[in-house]
């Protein structure tokens, strides 16, 4: 009974299309409601892909945010299945280990991969395949038994296979782009559904303008921005978050943002805010 219940459920999720796809097409394989996790699972949509991801630790959501701001990775596809079920059943005999199992139904489990990424580097387009775990759970025997299955799965498919730990994620970074995320699309808020795309690009050449002949703090620049503006307060930061989020003004993102301090600017891309599509 219970086998016939695991391969319904396999089955299912296999006909929803989970597991498959690319871009705004893909459905991770494991959803927030089927997996409970110790750590903060997050929902968040995508600025690349367009469409929801999930993830089920706080690790997995700042790795999300660093390949989504990354110019390289061009896809994120996460809680990536490895099937067929039967390849890993296979690698786990050949190398000897127990392969996982429910721990409900003593079943083998469709065995997952935290990130499979598309990376492009001008010349070339490669997948590469990425494990994310606290760097103390490496000492779990068990757990390095799973990875290597995990590995040799993906060195079987000529994928490159790694794992990243909490000293591979710039948590300042990360928290950065937080920040910034949901902005990519300023026509989301209120103020800015009612302007025109003219108008949009006027403020923000006279938010540049501000910041780049300005040593107070962002707090202050803005607040008087709105002012001037006749615009509610907060549009200011709403459109500095913007301009970050679209790298037309660029910062150092592994110093923290500050709006009570000033900003400095690496340098601005205003060719790019000429491509944005605004309304």
């Amino acid at each position: 009974m219970s086998k016939r219940k695991r391969t319904s459920k396999v089955e299912k999720w296999i006909k929803e299309g989970r597991g498959t796809g690319s871009g705004s097409d893909y459905q991770p394989w494991l959803k927030i409601q089927d997996v409970s996790s110790l750590g903060r699972s997050t929902r968040l949509k995508g600025i690349k892909t367009g469409r929801q991801h999930e993830f089920l630790s706080d690790l997995e959501r700042n790795y999300f945010y660093l390949t989504e701001f990354s110019n390289d990775i061009t896809d994120i596809r996460e809680q990536f299945p490895l099937l067929l079920q039967e390849e890993t059943i296979l690698i786990a005999e050949e190398l000897g280990i127990k392969h996982p199992k429910d721990p409900k139904t003593g079943e083998s489990i469709v065995m997952t991969t935290d990130f499979l990424l598309t990376v492009n580097k001008g010349k070339e387009t490669f997948e590469v395949a990425r494990t994310i775990k606290m760097k103390d759970k490496l000492m779990d025997e068990r757990v390095l038994e799973k990875f290597e299955i995990e590995r040799e799965y993906w060195n079987r498919k000529g994928i490159q296979w790694g794992i990243v730990t909490e000293e591979e994620i710039d948590k300042t970074m990360a928290r950065n782009i937080s920040y910034i995320h949901d902005y990519y699309e300023i026509n989301d808020y209120d103020v800015f559904q009612q302007l025109s795309a003219i108008h949009i690009e006027d403020l923000a050449m006279s938010l540049l303008n501000r910041l780049l002949d300005s040593s107070i703090s962002i707090r202050n620049i803005t607040n008087e921005f709105d002012i001037d503006t006749h615009l509610p307060i907060g549009s200011g930061v709403t459109l500095l978050y913007h301009l970050l989020a679209r790298k037309i003004i660029v910062i150092d993102m592994h110093k923290p943002i500050n709006l009570e301090q000033s900003i400095e600017i690496k340098y601005i891309d205003e060719s790019s805010l000429k491509k944005v599509k605004y309304g």
